[in-house]
């Protein structure tokens, strides 16, 4: 099944919809046939939701203009159930920077409101007693749907405004902390922070909502996250690529037998390699493909990938992290004066940061 489902592009930037996300509209539509729901209310609440989700893209695209203006690219935006996620090239390393980026995306939710705000009648709402409210909030008007979007773009606020990873709260307390702390301890705090938070929310879940725990989850294992990225670029600071790649690595031409590739597998520990012809960098070979057609008599360019990265030996391995941790199958080239001197991958990477950081003590 494809993962996502193609939006289009806003200001240059992808917009993607996760399969997942379909799994938010059945359980709408269960929950209104359960409670005797009609056509009128289904329709009703999943306009809704496009409409929330519309203003989480707006959201996530403050986030990536204020990026934007700082230099940082934005490759795509997600949207999943549980909200939106702005893939950005980098985090600003810059407090004050990663100060104005994660501020940005609540502060269009604050927008949305205060708009709302002004042309619905949001004070007759909050004057009306609660029997009141909840007859006039059951029909289907277009007044409670704005009056609905503007509790959600609150609520946006707030939920966001949690000091916990990977909300924006937690970045905007790192953000402050890093100003007299070092990033690598501003993290530790606001991950620790984020993880205590997470732990309230289970508990919290376990007595009231099962959402409540999927939220939970993933805001203990999006600290985690966060404050491992942030300790091992740490770690990688000031070291180069020809620290930490592979030399002795096994090449093959395009011309070579695909049974060639399979008994070196077999009789070595090497899974993935690297095509060359005439010294220039061809192709790569990684070992789902080459399993995938072991049994078929045909050569290394007919399986080869050809849209491949390369590295240079004297990048530095925190600006590579990225490239090399962003796809399951990342197996990179690195050139020296545009010829092949070795290779880095995820689990080369993880060697050397496992070995950094037992010098780090």
């Amino acid at each position: 099944m494809k993962a996502n489902l193609n939006l289009g592009r806003v200001s240059g930037i992808k917009i993607v919809l996760h399969w997942t996300f379909f799994f938010l509209i059945a359980w709408v539509v269960i929950s209104e046939l359960k409670r005797g729901g009609n056509a009128a209310s289904i329709f009703f609440n999943i306009i809704l939701i496009f409409a929330v989700f519309t203003c989480v893209i707006l959201h996530e695209l403050g986030h990536a203009l204020a990026a934007r203006h700082f230099g940082i690219l934005t490759k795509k935006i997600t949207l999943l159930p549980i909200g939106g996620m702005a893939s950005l090239e980098r985090i600003p390393e810059s407090p004050k920077q990663e100060l104005v980026v994660s501020l940005s995306g609540p502060l269009v939710n604050v927008m949305i409101a205060m708009f709302l705000y002004i042309i619905i009648p949001v004070d007759e709402f909050m004057r009306s007693n609660f029997t009141e409210t909840f007859e006039v909030l059951m029909g289907f008007s277009f007044q409670n749907f704005l009056f609905y979007l503007f509790l959600v773009n609150m609520g946006l606020v707030i939920f966001n405004l949690i000091p916990a990873f990977p909300m924006d709260g937690g970045r905007i307390l790192r953000a402050l902390l890093s100003i007299k702390l070092s990033r690598v301890k501003a993290t530790q705090i606001a991950a620790t922070i984020g993880q205590v938070i997470a732990v309230l929310f289970l508990l919290a879940g376990l007595l009231f909502s099962p959402f409540l725990v999927i939220i939970a989850l993933f805001i203990y294992l999006g600290a985690y996250a966060e404050n491992q990225l942030i300790q091992h670029l740490a770690l990688l600071k000031g070291h180069s690529v020809e620290e930490a790649m592979m030399i002795f690595i096994t090449t093959f031409k395009p011309e070579d037998p695909l049974d060639l590739v399979v008994n070196k597998i077999i009789s070595g520990t090497e899974t993935n390699f690297i095509v060359v012809k005439n010294h220039k960098i061809k192709g790569i070979l990684y070992l789902e493909q080459i399993i995938g057609n072991s049994n078929k008599d045909i050569l290394v360019k007919d399986v080869m990938d050809t849209t491949f990265k390369t590295v240079k030996h004297t990048d530095h391995l925190d600006d590579i992290y990225n490239i090399i941790f962003s796809s399951k199958n990342a197996f990179v080239p690195v050139t020296k004066d545009d010829k092949l001197v070795g290779a880095i991958d995820a689990i080369n990477l993880n060697e050397y940061l496992l070995i950094q950081d037992q010098l780090a003590y």
